[in-house]
């Protein structure tokens, strides 16, 4: 076993953030006798000034990644493909120090695999492009003009962008920004990736050998759990799979929703157990992570949730040099990374999350109190983080939930070797 080296810490951030860190507690402290416990309510939403957005979100739909092994396929034909207009937008794609584009070595394996009808795998559609020139539009009319936050064209003084490498996810920011900005732009557009070695977008199982280890075969032995086992054979079964293909949940639901939502359904069995087959696939994926391993949560999002929380901390920090932030930031991201993210925050619906999915952080200054408060949605509905008291978050309370699962570079990687120096290897 490892041994838990990171005790439960309260927000403390180190150097010169540490001031900031005591000010904003003595400043909650002091307007906290003053208005008591219950006055979240009172507060004066017209004196609250939006200070920066964060949004991360899942890319919109794509074929399946596996086809399932049935005689009757799905036919994935390049129609499915088509760019629609209004969605087409320049842009670069660069490493994170602003060199060139890494190699993507999933876009490699998915071109390895063609489904029937000719798409490759794991391919973003027509389908999934308008879902993400919608998710931008709703973003557009929440800040430009509902609130004249962000300027009606794009401006990279105001906008950072970061996605995975996977050309379904750059895409799906392509998308996205045209509907945020109609195509409109004061400057060059780039979207900043990193290597599939060192990608902190999702949980990163070649990069962590601690998180490797823990859920080596977590996989194959969920779907032998009680419940699980049995929903699954009855599927199966009913689908004309055999037992012995290896066929879970997850690989079920995969090709459910990219199905569903494309209108292409192949077998009646997968709408008739849609809602089994969407709830195991959850259970399959709460069993792999395993909520009460904070371990192993930290490893899956800790890396992501500290550049979420340096975010924060840059726009409250009045020591923060002008132009070293953003207005809004973009993460292009996956299900498997928001699972986890909403599991840190105490607001997981027990849902898989959908194509173009979003979950956006909202950061506030109140003009008087000058206090600090998040907002956070999911699918643009109102969230109450854990641990704090109602929807609008104050910061300091916010960070503390974040803090139990955030780790840095630092702690990601001491605790990522912890396999090694203690050699564990019996996949726990």
């Amino acid at each position: 076993m490892i041994p838990r080296i990171f005790r439960v810490r309260l927000w403390a951030p180190v150097g010169v953030l540490t001031s900031l860190a005591y000010c904003l507690h003595q400043r909650r402290v002091a307007l906290a006798e003053q208005r008591g416990a219950d006055d979240q309510n009172s507060i004066d939403r017209s004196l609250l000034e939006l200070k920066m957005v964060q949004v991360v979100f899942r890319h919109g739909a794509r074929s399946p990644l596996k086809a399932l092994p049935r005689e009757e396929q799905v036919e994935w034909k390049p129609q499915l493909l088509e760019v629609p207009p209004q969605t087409r937008f320049d842009y670069t794609v660069t490493n994170l120090a602003g060199g060139p584009k890494p190699h993507s070595p999933f876009d490699s394996r998915y071109h390895e695999t063609t489904l029937k009808g000719g798409m490759f795998a794991g391919q973003l559609t027509k389908v999934g492009m308008q879902q993400m020139f919608a998710l931008g539009e709703r973003l557009r009319k929440n800040y430009v003009e509902d609130i004249p936050f962000l300027s009606p064209t794009f401006n990279p003084l105001e906008v950072f962008i970061r996605s995975t490498n996977i050309y379904r996810n750059l895409e799906s920011t392509r998308c996205l920004l045209a509907g945020l900005f109609q195509c409109q732009k004061e400057g060059p557009i780039i979207i900043h990736t990193d290597e599939a070695s060192s990608e902190v977008l999702y949980p990163n199982y070649q990069n962590c050998r601690s998180l490797r280890e823990r859920t080596r075969g977590r996989r194959q032995a969920a779907s032998l759990q009680p419940g699980i086992s049995e929903d699954l054979k009855k599927v199966k079964e009913r689908m004309g799979i055999a037992s012995s293909d290896g066929v879970d949940f997850l690989t079920l639901l995969d090709n459910m929703a990219a199905e569903q939502v494309h209108s292409l359904l192949s077998c009646p069995t997968l709408k008739r157990f849609a809602w089994m087959i969407e709830r195991r696939a959850v259970d399959t994926a709460l069993y792999i992570l395993q909520r009460e391993d904070r371990e192993s949560l930290q490893m899956a999002v800790g890396q992501f949730l500290h550049i979420l929380e340096s975010n924060l901390l840059k726009v409250v920090d009045p020591a923060t040099p002008p132009g070293k932030t953003r207005k809004l930031y973009l993460y292009a991201a996956h299900d498997v990374t928001l699972m986890p993210l909403l599991m840190a925050l105490g607001i997981f619906d027990h849902k898989w999350p959908p194509f173009a999915v979003d979950l956006t952080m909202e950061l506030y200054q109140h003009r008087e109190s000058k206090e600090w408060f998040v907002q956070l949605y999911y699918r643009g509905e109102e969230q109450v983080p854990k641990g704090c008291p109602d929807r609008l978050c104050p910061l300091d309370k916010f960070l503390n939930t974040m803090s139990i699962y955030t780790l840095s570079p630092e702690k990601y990687h001491t605790l990522c070797s912890e396999a090694q120096v203690m050699g564990l290897g019996n996949g726990e």
